[in-house]
């Protein structure tokens, strides 16, 4: 029998792991090449997973909701298609064993349990997921069944990770360092958080979070948690802007068949600010900060079901304003038809939220944690504005609209977000009306 093992695929990167949330095919079913197998989720994009032979599917290791570590093998499909491993003669059998992964795959899993069981506490008896790895420093460290179920994951899910652990393991020291001279503060902070009760009537209406709006609900938790944010607004007059898109809009659709918007303009003038202030470019990882070199703009788009997703824009800064038009679409059209790959969310460095898609004018977005910063566009309206002249200042109706900027106040002080606003505003206003595209 000539195997092939379907192995969990890397999905972009820093991605490790993978859930599987479907399967379309079960044992001994026959498959052709690009059939697909199954679909798998990695944080907010779901994928299908084609099979790349023919044959039949002797082996599913894995089954629906399991988290599958990148490189596992999760099937084994039979290429000469003689379907179940029970068929033919007993020395046939005993001789395919020997060749079979089957065993070794045991051995590894017995291995873990071992190693992750030496501790008194019994982890298998929490409804939630650890890793190995996080079991066996559980284990190590002495921490108790109820101590790691209090344990806030930072992972997808609410997962723990090992960094997590190893958090506590820190916490927790301090606590033991200072019982002594206040153990009733010592105790206190050990205490899972109590979640909020909340009444129920008759005639309310419930409704089950989604996968996707658990984790989004899970990430702005986070970003707040872990981030103390500050808001600066400005007002820009985009009059040239306003004028010069209309001047060129339904030239630029019939020659590129794209849609031309005001969101590339955004995003052009907000990579000319982060060049100026490359700070703002940037992500905390614990006491360090680090300045990204190149600007992958996400833009948050508004799905049909109601969630969100940030696709980004890699490298904003090499690409002209056809290019990012381009981009913005491509990514704005595959999001909302459910095709974006996983690269297509991964890297980012900072984003951009537009509020004015819904006519509103201002907003305090909160940030895609680990950048330092999002802005938010609001809606563009007419106003009466004093306008200086040679001859003197005069009242006129001008198009204006409010940015805002979210940052990270630990590495992002006020006068650093107000001087990276105030200079893409001037970028803003400063506009060409006879630019070419």
């Amino acid at each position: 029998m000539s195997k092939f093992e379907i192995v969990m695929p890397k999905m972009g990167e820093s991605v490790e792991e993978a859930t599987i949330t479907k399967w379309f095919v079960k044992e001994n079913d026959t498959v052709e090449e690009d059939d697909v197998l199954l679909e798998i989720a990695t944080d907010k994009v779901d994928s299908e997973i084609p099979s790349p032979v023919a044959g039949v599917i002797t082996k599913i290791l894995f089954k629906e909701n399991d988290v599958v570590a990148v490189g596992e093998v999760i099937a084994i499909i039979d290429m000469e298609g003689t379907g179940s491993e029970t068929g033919g003669s007993e020395p046939a059998q005993q001789e395919e064993s020997k060749k079979s992964p089957e065993p070794a795959r045991q051995t590894i899993t017995t291995e873990e349990k071992t190693e992750t069981g030496t501790g008194s506490a019994d982890y298998s008896k929490s409804e939630r997921f650890y890793s190995p790895l996080v079991k066996n420093i559980a284990s190590k460290e002495n921490i108790s069944l109820q101590e790691l179920d209090s344990i806030q994951g930072s992972g997808r899910d609410g997962r723990v990770s090992k960094d997590d652990v190893l958090n506590y393991l820190q916490q927790r020291t301090r606590q033991s360092q200072t019982a002594q001279n206040a153990p009733a503060a010592a105790a206190t902070a050990e205490k899972p958080k109590q979640k909020v009760s909340v009444s129920v009537n008759a005639e309310d209406e419930i409704i089950e979070m989604d996968r996707m709006r658990k984790m989004i609900a899970e990430h702005m938790v986070h970003s707040v948690q872990t981030a103390p944010h500050v808001t600066n607004m400005i007002e820009a007059d985009v009059t040239n802007i306003v004028l010069w898109r209309n001047k060129v809009k339904n030239q630029f659709q019939e020659r590129e068949k794209e849609k031309l918007t005001f969101l590339p303009v955004f995003i052009e003038a907000a990579v000319k600010a982060l060049k100026d202030f490359p700070r703002i470019n940037a992500s905390v990882d614990g006491d360090r900060i680090i300045i990204r070199k190149r600007i992958n703009m996400g833009i948050a788009v508004a799905l049909p079901d109601g969630n969100l997703i940030v696709p980004v824009i890699k490298d904003a800064d090499q690409k002209n304003l056809l290019g990012i038009t381009r981009e913005i679409n491509r990514l704005a059209n595959q999001a909302r038809s459910n095709k974006l790959s996983p690269d297509d969310i991964q890297g980012g460095t900072f984003s951009l939220t537009n509020f004015g898609t819904f006519k509103n004018v201002m907003g305090t977005p909160i940030i895609n944690q680990p950048q330092v910063a999002i802005l938010a566009t609001g809606n563009i309206e007419k106003k009466p504005a004093v306008v200086e002249t040679p001859t003197g200042d005069v009242i006129a109706i001008r198009h204006k609209m409010f940015l805002s900027l979210s940052y990270d106040h630990r590495v992002v002080d006020g006068a650093l977000g107000g001087a990276y606003l105030k200079k893409l505003a001037d970028y803003l206003e400063e506009f060409d009306m006879n630019r070419t595209i």
